[in-house]
């Protein structure tokens, strides 16, 4: 898996920090989404799709591989 982020249009909502706070994290000055890991382990993948599908702006995109 490999996941991408869409910065710009994120809208700060923290949904997929509290899903996958391992692999998302938010900007102290703004809130906008931070990608801690592009490649999660198999352990986070779940939770990743979750963020992903949960994502308000539709800001976050997951990579099968």
């Amino acid at each position: 898996m490999r996941v991408e982020v869409d910065v710009p249009k994120c809208v700060a909502s923290g949904q997929c920090v509290m899903i996958a706070p391992d692999v998302f994290d938010q900007r102290e000055d703004d809130g906008l989404v931070i990608l801690l890991d592009d490649r999660p382990a198999s352990e986070f993948h779940a939770d990743v799709r979750e963020s992903s599908v949960v994502c308000p702006a539709a800001a976050i995109r997951v990579i099968e591989k």
